[in-house]
């Protein structure tokens, strides 16, 4: 085997200098840029590393290849051209790379074939082996191939040239985090160019291509599938799974035909014990062998039961486990994309298992093959996302199809790593075009891999997202800092998608200098106390509501974002991680399906005049009259005008009228009604009842003007009538929260218009307002237009309840 690189460039290359350094940074250079072999799951003797010095020059669009010409600059491949360890440190649009190789005379080339291998190129790559074109591939996330065989000369050197187009998000391709301009905010730096190990081996003419490996706990024996592209249709093949040095099973099949592999008295795979069979592989032909590898595999599978409270929860190898979860970016300081080295790669994921946590979600990006094959090896449970386009607006049909091309490849090349165990489509509604498309994306990625749950939307409560398709077997919800809390449905397990995101300035360790995040803190004491509640908090979830992880933000800080445990160059611990640890461990345990943990409502107070209520009929003054109760409210900025019966009073977007008292326990049942008329219905939110929190409203009974609709909403969550109101027409209102049904409902003129599950949530202690909101602490949504007849119930009310009302 051979591992160093010869190349062809002069050694005139320097590291550019990092913002930050990492441990690894300085331990990078031409001759051992990530030197192991880069494909752990079919593991062939012989190959050549391509990594290291190579000829670099930007390029114009179109621009021919620079066949036997050298090129002026040195790049260290594969680290990102906008890296300070490729020694280049900026984007271009388009690029040439080129350096020479030599075949060793030992493979035989003629009598077996050379294959080219690239872990990844973002974004249009174009391969030429001495001026031949032998390869294209698109997309920023997938590793090919090519037989570059008919291209070689006899002898002597071959020219590798390799041109890269990367537009980034001036163009709809999957970009992922990737910004062309970062924005000092959740966007980040470009990664262009080849990102990944570059290698070539010698390959028998008939021979494995890819594996399909599935493992079947029921029959305790493993599907496998050696595809050889048809290199070796009708060729047999011998399968030898291990554990260590003794033989488990002997089985021989037909190659491109599925086989099962026997694994008996199986041991499982699992984050506390992540045992691994060996598979030795040989392809035959005749008996005679033609190709020989090795790979490896895990026995474990993914499902969901209900619990001891009857709610559907993800499974394990049969067993409920709570998946523990952080949001893992993978990005670096040094090399943006890719981790300086090997053993940096395998550190964050490393880290999760001291911090206690069983489960990574791949945020909006892939990796390397041997960062899979460490969390196989580690036991961490994987979530992988699709790299999303890029947000605003909605992607063009031929965008679309592209992102749904390079999703299938996802998912064709990462699905035989035993720690994946879920795919997530979409994010937030990031590239989002249409909710019935994201179904049928869904339910095609499930029928690509049945053996995984698929979460067709993270977030899809969130941001940019077009709703709930229904489809996948996983729902999922975002609340920072949270946690979510959606409940399982009939088909669907329920997590926490992403919360958390508690962020500390670290001086000396920050890419801009300073940085933000959901909710600063003052010091690592306060930090770690803010997470161990939350973690709680995700306790008492997953007890009352189910949800089947959570997933925290994150593992690292990344470039403005400070949020992480660790500062962006891995050099400081910014928790005390033994605390962390000790409260990780604990929701793993208690979160175990039995449910709990959430108070049963009382039967509130009958009747339909509610415990508070405000007639408006007074015709004047500051002040409206409690009819039930003793809590009159304050009128700002009100003008008394006519009712649907006798008074009301009309807002102009700059008044309220304050209770001055909380009237409702809304971590508890609650209903609130009222008539109201718009003067206007555009983009603005309007708020017609809420009660304030000191930061943002615990409810809003309210028009939504993101979707020109009526709504009863909690942050981040709403049930939205289906049509647009009119303006100056008296509609009613009525918001139910029903805490032992677990859901949030919205009534118009008596009639269920919509209704959320919606689980657990805050005790308030804030006053109930009349005519606006409350968000981020401050004072928003006024309403323009009047509102009459305001009821604050202490209990769910019924369909018929609501009905009568609407009709007086």
């Amino acid at each position: 085997m051979t591992t160093s690189a010869a190349t062809a460039a002069a050694p005139q290359w320097s590291p550019a200098k990092p913002r930050m350094v990492t441990p690894w940074t300085h331990q990078v250079g031409p001759d051992n840029a990530l030197p192991e072999y880069p494909r752990p799951q079919l593991v062939r003797k012989d190959w050549q590393n391509l990594n290291g010095l190579w000829e670099f020059a930007g390029a114009a669009p179109g621009q021919a290849p620079p066949v036997g010409k050298p090129l002026a600059e040195r790049i260290l491949v594969p680290y990102p051209t906008e890296s300070a360890l490729s020694g280049i440190q900026r984007h271009e649009d388009n690029m040439f790379y080129r350096r020479t190789f030599t075949v060793p005379r030992n493979w035989k080339i003629g009598e077996n074939r050379l294959k080219l291998n690239f872990g990844a190129v973002d974004y249009k790559a174009v391969v030429w082996v001495n001026g031949k074109q032998v390869a294209t591939h698109q997309g920023g996330y997938g590793a090919f191939s090519a037989d570059v065989t008919s291209a070689l000369t006899a002898s002597g050197p071959q020219e590798l040239i390799v041109g890269v187009e990367d537009r980034a998000d001036a163009t709809w391709q999957p970009v992922g985090k990737q910004r062309l301009v970062p924005d000092r905010g959740i966007f980040y730096e470009g990664a262009s160019g080849i990102w990944q190990t570059v290698w070539m081996e010698p390959v028998a003419p008939a021979r494995a291509e890819t594996l399909e490996m599935v493992p079947d706990l029921r029959t305790g024996s493993l599907k496998l599938t050696v595809d050889t592209g048809g290199s070796a249709a009708g060729h047999t093949v011998e399968a030898v799974v291990r554990d260590g040095r003794r033989v488990v099973s002997r089985t021989e099949g037909r190659a491109d035909q599925p086989m099962s592999l026997p694994v008996p008295q199986t041991k499982l795979w699992t984050p506390d014990t992540p045992f691994l069979y060996d598979l030795d592989v040989v392809v035959k032909d005749r008996n005679r062998p033609v190709d020989r590898f090795s790979s490896y595999f895990g026995m474990r599978e993914i499902g969901s039961t209900r619990g001891k409270d009857g709610k559907l929860r993800l499974t394990l190898n049969g067993k409920i486990l709570f998946q523990m979860s952080t949001l893992d970016q993978g990005y670096w300081p040094d090399g943006i994309y890719t981790a300086p080295t090997d053993a940096a790669l395998r550190f964050d994921l490393e880290q999760h298992k001291v911090l206690g946590f069983n489960t990574v979600r791949k945020h909006i990006k892939t990796e390397p093959d041997r960062w899979y094959h460490h969390a196989d090896k580690l036991g961490l449970l994987v979530w992988q996302d699709m790299p999303s386009m890029k947000t605003g607006g909605r992607p063009p049909a031929d965008a679309q199809q592209q992102f749904e091309r390079e999703l299938q490849e996802l998912v064709r090349q990462k699905k035989n790593w035993t720690s994946v165990i879920g795919w997530i489509p979409f994010n937030e509604g990031w590239g989002e075009w249409d909710r019935q498309a994201t179904g049928r994306i869904a339910d095609a990625v499930r029928a690509q891999d049945p053996s995984r749950p698929v979460n067709a939307h993270s977030g899809v409560n969130c941001c940019d997202s077009l709703g709930d398709s229904g489809k996948g077997q996983v729902l999922d919800w975002h609340a920072y800092p949270g946690p979510a809390k959606p409940m399982p449905d009939a088909t669907r397990a329920a997590i926490d998608g992403e919360h958390g995101g508690y962020g500390l300035e670290v001086e000396g360790h920050m890419w801009f200098g300073e940085g933000h995040a959901y909710e600063m803190v003052k010091d690592k004491d306060t930090l770690t106390k803010r997470y161990v509640q939350n973690q709680k908090d995700v306790l008492a979830a997953a007890r009352g509501c189910a949800i089947s992880g959570a997933i925290y933000t994150q593992i690292t800080d990344v470039e403005h974002e400070v949020n992480g445990f660790f500062t962006y160059d891995r050099q400081v611990k910014k928790m005390d991680f033994g605390q962390v640890r000790a409260v990780n461990e604990e929701v793993i345990r208690g979160a175990d399906g039995s449910g709990g943990g959430q108070p049963e409502p009382g039967p509130g107070t009958p009747g339909l005049n509610g415990v508070h209520a405000y007639k408006f009929d007074e015709g004047g003054g500051t002040t409206a009259t409690d009819a039930v109760g003793k809590a009159h409210a304050a009128l700002t900025n009100a003008t008394w005008t006519g009712g649907v019966t006798g008074g009301a009073v009309s807002f102009a977007g700059n008044g309220h009228a304050d209770t001055g008292t909380t009237q409702v326990d809304t971590s508890s049942s609650y209903s609130v009604s009222a008539w109201v008329k718009l003067d206007e219905a555009g983009g603005a939110f309007q708020t017609v009842v809420s009660q304030d929190t000191g930061r943002d409203s615990a409810f809003f009974l309210q028009y939504s003007g993101q979707e020109q609709r009526w709504a009863m909403s909690f942050v981040g969550l709403r049930a939205l009538s289906p049509t647009k109101p009119e303006v100056g027409k008296w509609y009613h209102l009525t918001g139910v929260r029903d805490a032992k049904a677990g859901t949030l409902s919205l009534y118009v003129d008596g009639a269920k218009a919509a209704e959320q599950n919606a689980c657990m949530v805050a005790k308030s202690t804030g006053n109930t307002v009349i005519g606006r909101g409350q968000y981020g602490g401050n004072q928003v949504d006024h309403l323009k237009g009047a509102v009459d007849d305001v009821r604050v119930f202490d209990r769910a009310l019924s369909p018929a309840e609501i009905a009568t009302l609407a009709r007086k």
